[in-house]
């Protein structure tokens, strides 16, 4: 562990047990931070220091947990005692079968607001808010131009849940600081598509494109184009953001540069995993067939909306404000694949 400054900062990590949080708490560790994170349920704790074990860190007593839940007041006030950073990383996950939208916008949005008001009375520096993409490019006409942080997703009835849920808690959170914050600075982070190394069973359902693929669940890919970002580098940008005078009021894209489609991902697959991804088919499906598919499978018809559009992004703003430098697509593509593999997970 590094010695140094950080050691007297305790940084807290919403929703520990999450993909990019246990990858974050990694990273502060390995920077000589004393980390506490929240979770839902203490029995949780065992899972996310395993998951640390897999990564390379035996936190030990570097690290603490408190039960915590965002629909909930208990415990928040004792959870960002004495903390100098938050980094907000928990938030509802898309829900399958949810009856109303609510269900998923107002958890998300109560819950910024609940963390950024206890942050502020507590006298923390600084929040990073792990907001999405699916905050900035959802609900805008085809464009050839990449996504930046200046774009926001349009809201409207055709608005995806999950996506407007994160663009609601998204502007809430900025509108708390403008009107409420006393001081209180935050920062943004919106990943893309999640993939990188996977330390356990809970990780990004970004993964499950790389693992149905690699599971040979469909007989080739659907017409759609998205881009990606390593783990290891999203949690990099949340500390980058932590720290970094020039990330103060700003809002990052994280994303390894220009979109790719599923096709595309599927060969990188078939070239570089060997045995392990022989059987996948590197094929685009037709949009059609997606279509007539959609009218048996829920799980098909969400996917309707984005055949054939074109969601490139750029990194522009992170890498020039941040120096941030992240690993390219394709090595965040095989770093899934591979710890999928390791970790015996393909067929869980």
């Amino acid at each position: 562990m590094t010695t140094n400054s950080n050691q007297e900062k305790i940084v807290l990590v919403t929703g520990g047990s999450g993909f990019i949080a246990v990858h974050c708490i990694l990273q502060l560790l390995q920077a000589g931070y004393h980390v506490r994170t929240t979770v839902r349920t203490l029995d949780r704790e065992t899972e996310v220091r395993e998951m640390l074990r897999v990564g390379g860190v035996e936190a030990g007593e570097q690290l603490s947990f408190i039960a915590a839940d965002l629909a909930s007041d208990e415990n928040w006030k004792a959870a960002l005692a004495g903390c100098t950073y938050v980094l907000h990383v928990a938030s509802p996950t898309p829900l399958k079968d949810y009856k109303h939208e609510d269900e998923m916008i107002i958890p998300a949005r109560e819950g910024v607001l609940r963390v950024l008001r206890t942050a502020r009375d507590a006298g923390v520096k600084r929040v990073v808010l792990t907001s999405a993409f699916g905050a900035i490019g959802f609900g805008h006409p085809q464009q050839a131009a990449p996504f930046k942080e200046t774009d926001w997703t349009v809201l409207n009835d055709k608005t995806p849940a999950y996506q407007k849920s994160k663009t609601l808690a998204e502007r809430a959170a900025w509108d708390f600081i403008a009107k409420e914050g006393k001081g209180l600075e935050l920062a943004a982070i919106n990943p893309v598509a999640v993939l990188g190394p996977v330390l356990g069973p809970d990780f990004s359902h970004s993964i499950q494109i790389i693992k149905r693929l690699m599971q040979d669940k469909a007989p080739g890919s659907p017409k759609i184009n998205s881009s990606f970002v390593d783990v290891r580098d999203v949690a990099d940008l949340h500390l980058k953001a932590m720290t970094d005078p020039a990330a103060n009021g700003e809002r990052f894209l994280a994303t390894a540069g220009k979109s790719v489609w599923l096709v595309d991902v599927a060969e990188v697959l078939k070239r570089r995993m060997d045995t392990a991804a022989a059987h996948i088919k590197v094929k685009e499906l037709p949009n059609w067939l997606l279509r007539i598919a959609a009218w048996r499978d829920p799980a098909v018809k969400v996917l309707i909306p984005m055949l054939g559009k074109l969601m490139n992004t750029t990194n522009e703003k992170a890498v020039r404000l941040l120096g941030w430098k992240p690993r390219s697509t394709e090595e965040a593509i095989i770093a899934t694949a591979e710890s999928l593999v390791r970790l015996d997970l393909l067929n869980k």
